[in-house]
């Protein structure tokens, strides 16, 4: 027995497949005293912070968060040195009409390391840009417009700022859902 075969060849390129784009008018920005959808004690928790400020509110929102840090040893055997808390600043922006181009290129011209990748199955960006401390935003097209979390580690050039950039914009598109 003999069985025939065909086949057929397509041109182009396969292109990843994408959910449907969020509430077009979803509002992103400060409402019922949250940022990006997250009340302040969430953005704490995924930080692992110990005490958390939002000393402004709006279409951005500003934190600055502090984490207890282990003592460092001292000069002399025994005696510590206040290494006193790691201190984190953190932005949320949403910008309504915003494109994820337009971010990617402001990224790029600031000269960030730029790493693509997908959150909560939407298109993003990573950008690492360290220069007063390890600092990376998290970025994803949402709504009619962007959303971006920064995260920097104020002071230090260690550690990965991505990670928790990508944590806090993780929650706010799972919000979405």
């Amino acid at each position: 027995m003999t069985a025939a075969a065909c086949s057929h060849t397509v041109t182009g390129t396969a292109q990843r497949a994408q959910s449907d784009p969020a509430d077009p008018n979803r509002s992103y920005g400060y409402v019922d005293d949250r940022c990006g959808l997250l009340v302040d004690s969430t953005v704490q928790e995924i930080l692992g912070a110990d005490n958390v400020v939002r000393p402004y509110s709006g279409a951005v929102c500003q934190y600055v968060l502090s984490r207890k840090t282990q003592p460092e040893p001292g000069p002399d055997e025994g005696q510590e040195s206040g290494a006193g808390p790691a201190m984190i600043d953190v932005v949320f922006s949403w910008f309504e009409t915003g494109t994820l181009q337009r971010e990617r290129e402001v990224a790029e011209q600031r000269e960030a390391t730029i790493t693509d990748t997908v959150i909560e199955r939407q298109q993003a960006f990573l950008a690492r840009r360290d220069v007063t401390g390890a600092a990376c935003s998290a970025t994803a097209a949402a709504g009619s417009g962007v959303l971006s979390w920064w995260v920097q580690f104020r002071g230090k050039q260690d550690g990965d700022p991505c990670k928790d950039a990508e944590k806090l914009l993780s929650r706010t598109l799972q919000s979405e859902l």
